[in-house]
């Protein structure tokens, strides 16, 4: 099983879902994934809330606030990546010339965080764990299996992420042309980097998180029954059967049928 007590630096440790309709989201990922959801106060009147499968943390989704809802922020997954040190990988992203929105901040008694938007438009959140590494299972079915650079800019996403956590980035190309990029970081599979093309329309740089299931074709079905739009696939890729969904508030995830990594 892919449980973690641990992740080394630069590894993708966390994912949670800001919406504006908790209650829904609870219902639409139980039944698809087969999460329980686990309400924690967390002062000022707010909730965080728990994703678990069989007792594990493997996600979570936090309602919008105001500001975020006025400057008409859709709901979204939200990728965390482990660091060592909040506050200097907010220093170092600057100089790389990333955005850092305000200062690394305590989240209670969990960790150390700091909200960042790459150079192209991404956004993520570094995370220096506490009490809290993040997931404590990945991989499994109905666990976060991958995370998915979709960026306008290839050379230049992966020039930033490479010099803030030292990943490395091998192209696979088809007819002369970078179709897709796989990220290693400290020795292993840490995600990959999709360039956006004019089938991504208008749509932001973002990183897509992908969840693995048994089949990824039933799966796709159940996400229709339960309100969810098929964006893309199911295709065929290198590793496994993939599909792109959208959840019923228009919030883009993937689905990924194949061997993963304990």
């Amino acid at each position: 099983m892919g449980k973690r007590t641990r992740y080394e630096p630069g590894t993708f440790c966390w994912i949670d879902f800001q919406t504006i309709d908790p209650e829904s989201t609870k219902a639409f990922y139980s039944k698809l994934f087969g999460w329980q959801a686990v309400d924690m106060p967390v002062g000022n009147g707010t909730t965080y809330t728990m994703l678990t499968l069989d007792g594990d943390d493997v996600a979570a989704l936090n309602e919008m606030d105001a500001e975020q809802r006025e400057a008409s922020i859709p709901p979204h997954w939200f990728s965390y990546i482990s660091v060592a040190d909040a506050d200097e990988t907010a220093a170092k992203a600057r100089e790389l010339g990333g955005t850092v929105f305000g200062e690394a901040f305590d989240v209670l008694d969990a960790g150390r965080m700091a909200i960042i938007q790459d150079p192209l438009g991404a956004t993520f959140a570094a995370w220096q764990p506490k009490n809290h590494i993040g997931a404590g299972r990945v991989n499994d079915t109905g666990c976060l299996a991958w995370n998915e650079l979709q960026t306008r800019d290839h050379e230049a996403a992966t020039k930033f992420y490479s010099g803030l956590f030292d990943w490395k980035a091998s192209p696979i190309e088809e007819n002369g042309n970078t179709v897709y990029l796989t990220i290693e970081n400290k020795g292993s599979m840490n995600g990959g980097v999709m360039p956006m093309t004019e089938a991504h329309g208008d749509a932001p740089p973002y990183w897509l998180p992908y969840f693995t299931v048994e089949s990824c074709d039933e799966t796709v079905e159940k996400i229709k029954t339960l309100g969810g739009n098929l964006l893309a696939g199911p295709i065929e890729s290198g590793a496994g059967r993939i599909a792109v969904a959208a959840d019923p508030q228009g919030a883009a995830f993937a689905i990924f049928e194949g061997e993963t990594d304990e």
